[in-house]
């Protein structure tokens, strides 16, 4: 996995227009669900603290979302701009998944980004919690992939 650094648009410093596409590019590569693609976004030096742990480089970065997506099924997530400034955005998400007995979880986060002059991301800090919801209580209905244009926000759906 030894692509070169290439240049990811938008670019910082960002306003709100670019801060806003930097969220739903990201969101939309998640909610694809592939690794490869998703670690392309991230510097080959990129460092993550995802929960309690703890990675480095593009390679880390493919093997936890691989294990991740074998665990976490129908992943749906959606992010939202919280703040930003320089070459620094701040995003809160909710994903939903179940594992393979079929148990629903709703997890809510916040995540801190630093992004290299090319837009790639260079540190992201997350944190995150899980509750356990009732299939019926699901509020993320679309089909594998991203989010559709007109499905509702994290602040639509009020959560």
């Amino acid at each position: 996995m030894s692509e070169p650094e290439t240049s990811r648009p938008p670019l910082p410093p960002f306003d709100a227009d670019t801060a806003a596409r930097k969220v739903r590019a990201a969101e939309d590569a998640w909610n694809s669900r592939d690794p490869e693609r998703v670690s392309r976004a991230y510097t080959v030096d990129s460092r993550w603290r995802n929960r309690s742990e703890f990675l480095f480089g593009r390679e880390a970065i493919v093997g936890f979302l691989s294990r991740k997506w074998k665990r976490e099924l129908d992943y749906r997530l959606i992010k939202e701009l919280w703040a930003f400034g320089g070459a620094r955005i701040a995003v809160r998400f909710a994903y939903e998944w179940h594992d393979e007995s079929g148990r629903w979880c709703r997890s809510y986060g916040n995540e801190n980004w630093e992004f290299a002059a090319n837009g790639l991301m260079r540190v992201r800090i997350a944190s995150i919690n899980d509750l356990p919801i009732l299939e019926t209580d699901r509020k993320f209905h679309w089909p594998s992939g991203p989010r559709p244009p007109d499905h509702p926000g994290l602040s639509d759906l009020g959560l």
